[in-house]
């Protein structure tokens, strides 16, 4: 099952009260899909960032996680990352991350992070 959509998008306040700048992935490489942030890889996703956010591209290989993501039951997306450069003000501002996994989640910290192409 193959994908698209933002695993993240910048200069918008997430649950947590964290924004996320452009910039921050910068260089980020190929990682894992993970489902729920936890266990064994489920597939695979390349990243780039373009001007809206981290924009991912990826193939899900685990069949009872694609069935979800087919019916979609299971759309929100996720970052896993390590904080590198953080600015602190009125919000934690982050300008630097380390790009751990990206995951496929039920509720997203940034609510606009969705998949928005299947196939």
């Amino acid at each position: 099952m193959r994908f698209a959509g933002y695993a993240a998008l910048f200069d918008r306040v997430d649950r947590a009260g964290d924004v996320i700048r452009a910039g921050a992935f910068a260089g980020a490489g190929a990682v894992a899909l993970l489902w729920q942030h936890r266990g064994a890889a489920v597939g695979r996703v390349s990243v780039a960032e373009d001007r809206h956010g981290l924009r991912v591209e990826g193939v899900v290989d685990d069949p009872r996680v694609a069935a979800l993501v087919a019916a979609r039951a299971l759309d929100g997306l996720s970052v896993g990352y390590r904080p590198l450069v953080v600015r602190q003000g009125a919000r934690r501002e982050l300008l630097r991350v380390a790009l751990v996994e990206v995951s496929l989640v039920s509720v997203p910290m940034q609510p606009l992070a969705r998949i928005e192409r299947l196939g």
